[in-house]
């Protein structure tokens, strides 16, 4: 995984910022209480195709969703059916979950990748930006506030 996964960074152009390594893998995929999970395709056993993915919650809906983290395929694998196919299994998976929605994003500059989304009836937004803290950030903003909120777990009721 980690070979295509490293293929997907060098297709956004931030390679430089890839940290992942086989053992993050296997932790984060294989886990006994997994943080992601993934759909990959194979060919001649080599991994060509691959989907990741999480569960997520959505308020607004008030029904669970997947963040589709990474779909990639392989140029000289493309334009073969196995995008739609690792969409329509994520797709199935969804369903079986109760999701009402399955959310990612799409670089601006991506326009055969948008072109892909809109023809499996995606619709792309234009209006909304994606925001991220990294771990400085995260660092920086936790430590800021931790005297002024007490972070409480909610449970359902017994």
């Amino acid at each position: 995984m980690l070979n295509i996964i490293r293929a997907k960074a060098e297709f956004d152009g931030c390679a430089d910022t890839l940290r992942t390594k086989e053992n993050d893998i296997k932790e984060a995929f294989f886990s006994p209480v997994p943080k992601a999970y993934a759909l990959v395709v194979v060919e001649a056993d080599q991994v060509i195709g691959i989907a990741t993915y999480y569960s997520i919650y959505s308020t607004f809906i008030a029904k669970p969703g997947i963040w589709l983290d990474d779909l990639f395929i392989y140029p000289q694998y493309r334009s073969k059916g196995i995008g739609e196919a690792l969409l329509s299994a994520l797709c199935i998976i969804a369903e079986e979950a109760g999701c009402g929605r399955i959310d990612w994003i799409v670089a601006h500059d991506n326009q055969q990748g948008k072109r892909f989304y809109e023809n499996v009836g995606a619709c792309i937004s234009e209006s909304v930006r994606h925001a991220r803290l990294d771990e400085t950030a995260i660092k920086h903003l936790a430590d800021k506030s931790l005297s002024k909120v007490t972070h409480a777990a909610t449970r359902a009721p017994e």
